[in-house]
């Protein structure tokens, strides 16, 4: 797991080196005048910025998936759904509650019987 984790690491920075490299044909427009050398690197590095920020998300939800934590994160990402769902939609809220009812029956029946094995 260990030698996992740094080759995940050498590949983030490789693939920022790789976008920090490349040229762009975008022109930042300030005042009616191109942003040239350090300005421009400094302004396109807020892409990067985010690139990074959206990785570093995405390997974090990676391990919460593979730790089994997944799943719980996943009940609570349905949760907010069906909180927004009833929010937005509350015309649906009378199909929305016996769903869930169903889904905790269901829920409590699984557990019953994994119990009894």
């Amino acid at each position: 797991m260990k030698n996992l984790a740094i080759v995940l690491a050498i590949l983030v920075l490789a693939l920022l080196a790789v976008v920090l490299l490349q040229s762009t044909d975008i022109a930042i427009i300030v005042n009616g005048q191109k942003l040239v050398g350090p300005a421009k690197l400094a302004a396109e590095g807020w892409g990067v910025l985010v690139a990074m920020v959206a990785l570093f998300c995405v390997a974090i939800l990676l391990v919460f998936v593979f730790a089994g934590v997944g799943l719980i994160l996943l009940g609570l990402l349905v949760l907010a759904g069906l909180l927004a769902a009833w929010l937005v939609f509350p015309f649906l809220m009378p199909l929305l509650i016996p769903l869930f009812l169903v889904w905790i029956f269901v829920a409590v029946v699984r557990r019953s019987s994994k119990s009894d094995a």
